[in-house]
């Protein structure tokens, strides 16, 4: 089941390498095109991870006092960064994700690399029977190229169990003895600037003395490939200040990954086929144009995003001032208002109890002024 699937993915990558060696007739180019057309397919995923990440180091502080200030409430502390990445719109996890896209893109080519019949023409396996059966009669020792047990060639199902590298070599014999080859076979050369690109570089160290340009240079494979991806590691750190934080367990993990990947570099190169090297290599140096480009990119376009957030945070102070500027401003005018009204009614009560005090109370009679005149006496008319 895995092998079946592992054919289907390798699939478009077999058929864009068979396109570019086809085109250039070299299969060392082909693998720098093939690099160039994967980065770029990459490039839309690879540019959001870096946005996010770059995004992530600028909030950094924010995270940081939040850490700080929670540090004893971890579910509060989680709320409070769940609500920090809601309102900035981050995704904590998309630079990680996108970062492992190249590995089953590596890992699909070096099983074309490794099978170059089945995989690279992707020819049947009775199509490659034909061709062992072909160089064996042509004689050629299978036992350099198949799987040997008790001195007898290993069979399954009628076909030829071969070595890991088997194919590679049956093709080089195949196309040096001369054979009948099947429909849809392609002659593959698989030198590149006077390297056989499917040597191992550990199995040259024991040729170094003998071999010239054409072992140094498979040798020098790796350690390029490994410096490159160290500087690739410094260019990345650097465009990353948050990866520099010895506190944030996330920074480590991020910069425990920046030194796992010139290792892993330099293990690939020394332990696998010189083709994946050269891959390497050119994808390093895609990824270093790419990571100072997207560095300066984003750098520049990120300081006018936090003007611009200044700039609106200036307009919503300015904004809230002005709406409690007028909201005070009708306040006091129904303050006034209010004012005025009860203004006007102490004026009239006070008018009205003027009114009432208008006359003496020897001429008034309960509330009505004037009711008695001037010369009224009580006792006029006495008893």
């Amino acid at each position: 089941m895995f092998a079946t699937l592992g054919y289907y993915i390798c699939i478009p990558f077999a058929w864009l390498l068979r396109v570019l060696y086809e085109l250039t007739m070299s299969y060392g180019w082909a693998l720098v095109l093939f690099t160039v057309v994967i980065k770029l397919v990459l490039l839309p995923f690879q540019i959001k991870s870096k946005k996010s990440m770059m995004r992530m180091s600028r909030f950094q502080p924010m995270i940081k006092e939040i850490q700080t200030r929670y540090k004893n409430n971890q579910v509060k502390m989680n709320e409070e960064m769940q609500r920090l990445y809601a309102e900035e719109g981050i995704n904590p996890m998309s630079g990680c994700l996108w970062s492992f896209l190249p590995f089953p893109i590596l890992i699909a080519l070096y099983s074309i690399i490794r099978q170059p019949i089945t995989r690279f023409m992707m020819l049947t396996t009775t199509a490659m029977q034909g061709v062992i059966d072909a160089v064996e009669t042509a004689g050629f020792d299978l036992s350099a190229i198949a799987m040997v047990k008790d001195g007898v060639v290993s069979m399954k199902d009628g076909l030829t169990q071969l070595q890991p590298y088997g194919q590679i070599a049956l093709v080089k014999a195949a196309q040096e003895l001369g054979v009948t080859l099947p429909e849809g076979w392609i002659n593959m050369d698989f030198s590149f600037l006077g390297m056989d690109l499917t040597l191992i570089p550990k199995d040259a160290l024991g040729q170094l003395g003998t071999g010239g340009w054409a072992v140094i240079g498979v040798l020098l494979i790796p350690v390029i490939s490994g410096a490159l991806s160290f500087w690739q590691s410094k260019v990345t750190m650097a465009g990353n200040p948050a990866a520099a934080d010895p506190g944030d367990p996330t920074a480590r993990s991020t910069r425990m990954m920046m030194w796992m990947m010139p290792v892993m570099s330099l293990w690939i190169g020394f332990t696998l086929p010189a083709s994946l090297g050269v891959y390497w290599i050119a994808n390093s140096i895609l990824m270093l144009v790419q990571e100072k480009a997207l560095n300066k990119y984003f750098k520049k376009s990120m300081a006018a995003e936090d003007e611009a957030r200044e700039k609106k945070r200036n307009e919503d102070r300015i904004r809230r001032m002005e709406e409690a500027r007028v909201a005070q401003q009708q306040r006091d005018e129904k303050k006034s208002l209010k004012e005025k009204q009860r203004a006007a009614q102490a004026a009239k009560a006070a008018k009205a109890e003027k009114a009432k005090r208008a006359t003496t109370e020897n001429g008034r009679i309960g509330d009505r002024p004037y009711a008695r005149g001037r010369s009224f006496n009580a006792d006029h008319y006495g008893e």
